[in-house]
């Protein structure tokens, strides 16, 4: 039964002003201190909508001295060297030391909300007709394949959170048992890279929006931005996703980023069993990668289990890699698009490359899957060229606050493909 769980690419997500009575709120990592100081690349990732009308969204930017003088930021709660804070409804937790040290941190501060992700998952997937112990079954193969590192996480946060580690393991498969049982879903999303000529100072500045099915805002209340400090010397890395759960949007202290987009429009829908699941490799590429060359070597070197579009990004370049689960005849490598001469980056749900050919026009999605893809696509490009030379960090979020009707890549209720899509982060 485990060749039947689709591994579901998260779709971003990204609101509009009050998008049915609701805002956002922003961290732009771009002044993530507590990853390094003077970062040279900004990320802007909207979490989730505000539950209240009329609240206004926020920008929170921890000073390079670390979260302690940042009044957006309120410290809740400490365990073993760990720290949770509060910013508005959500959670911002900072977790340090060896591998299960950080998992004992992150278990304990997070533990009402692990519990409460694990509660929603069983009980969803046994209305399904799944037992627990076939969820349990379902996660054995893939979490076996996973780094050390981040099994030592997994044990650490079993260990503080009153789950097992089997328990844990189905939280952190959850968004895949969600969409994929009892049948594949497809997912959207949305990357924009500008640069160079295309921003008011040539820096990098990377947005990202997570489109999901209307169904997984049972997760919205339980997304959290964890920072990870290791202490064998590796990277510092920042991860966003709900509690618990195999996170699709990382940066680190080395000011790269790497996000996903679903890439089965255009690359199929065959998933691999006998390969690791790739977007868990992010993890360790943001620990391991100090420069794009590096990641770029390790993200061409990987062989991913299913369809997918890898967005990665440093405080110079932004690269795009399409790839599916089995590479044409005589492909060896993903194929790359790169940032532009003058400095721009866009990326969906289909393959952009030529070289792929009439590919985009064999999905086997609905056509209406695709359209909305491509629309959003030439939106985010059209936006880019109608902003040229003056985008900064405010003017991202104001592309990215408007909605696919308008001209945008951001969705309310949108058909992809006969299910409802809101852009949630």
């Amino acid at each position: 039964m485990k060749d039947q769980i689709r591994m579901k690419i998260k779709k971003e997500k990204s609101a509009s002003t009050p998008v049915s009575g609701k805002s956002r709120i922003s961290f732009p990592l771009k002044y993530f201190g507590l990853l390094c100081i003077g970062l040279c690349i900004g990320i802007l990732i909207g979490v989730l909508f505000l539950p209240a009308a009329g609240v206004q969204r926020t920008s929170i930017i921890p000073s390079s001295a670390g979260f302690v003088n940042n009044p957006d930021l309120k410290p809740a709660s400490s365990f073993e060297g760990g720290q949770r804070y509060s910013a508005g409804p959500y959670n911002v937790i900072v977790v340090s030391g060896s591998y299960y040290e950080m998992g004992r941190q992150y278990g304990n501060l997070m533990k009402p909300e692990l519990n409460a992700m694990y509660q929603i998952l069983i009980n969803e997937d046994e209305q399904k007709g799944y037992s627990v112990d076939e969820l349990r079954n379902f996660s054995d193969g893939p979490i076996t394949l996973l780094p050390a590192r981040m099994k030592e996480i997994i044990q650490g946060m079993a260990d503080t959170s009153g789950l097992t580690y089997d328990d844990v393991a189905i939280v952190y498969y959850g968004s895949f048992f969600h969409d994929s049982l009892p049948a594949s879903q497809p997912t959207g999303c949305s990357f924009l890279a500008t640069s160079s000529n295309y921003t008011k100072d040539g820096s990098m500045i990377v947005s990202r929006n997570f489109d999901l099915n209307d169904a997984d805002s049972v997760f919205d209340p339980y997304y959290v931005l964890v920072v990870y400090r290791p202490d064998d010397g590796s990277n510092s890395v920042a991860t966003l996703s709900p509690a618990g759960m195999r996170p699709e949007t990382l940066m680190n202290s080395k000011g790269l980023i790497i996000a996903d987009d679903n890439g089965m429009a255009s690359g199929g829908v065959d998933v691999r069993g006998n390969r690791p699941d790739y977007i868990s490799d992010f993890f360790p590429f943001m620990l391991d990668c100090s420069s794009m060359r590096e990641i770029d070597d390790d993200i061409q070197g990987a062989r991913p289990n299913s369809a997918i579009i890898v967005n990665a990004a440093g405080p110079d370049v932004a690269y795009s890699y399409e790839e599916t689960a089995v590479r044409p005849s005589g492909a060896l490598s993903p194929l790359v698009r790169r940032s532009d001469s003058d400095g721009l980056l866009v990326a969906t749900n289909h393959f952009v490359d030529p070289s792929w050919g009439n590919i985009t026009s064999q999905s086997q999605y609905s056509t209406t899957y695709l359209t909305n893809s491509i629309e959003r696509y030439n939106n985010l490009v059209n936006q880019a060229n109608q902003n040229k030379g003056t985008i900064d960090v405010n003017t991202t979020m104001a592309i990215r606050d408007v909605m696919i009707d308008n001209g945008g890549a951001t969705v309310s209720h949108a058909d992809f493909g006969g299910l409802p899509y809101s852009t949630v982060l």
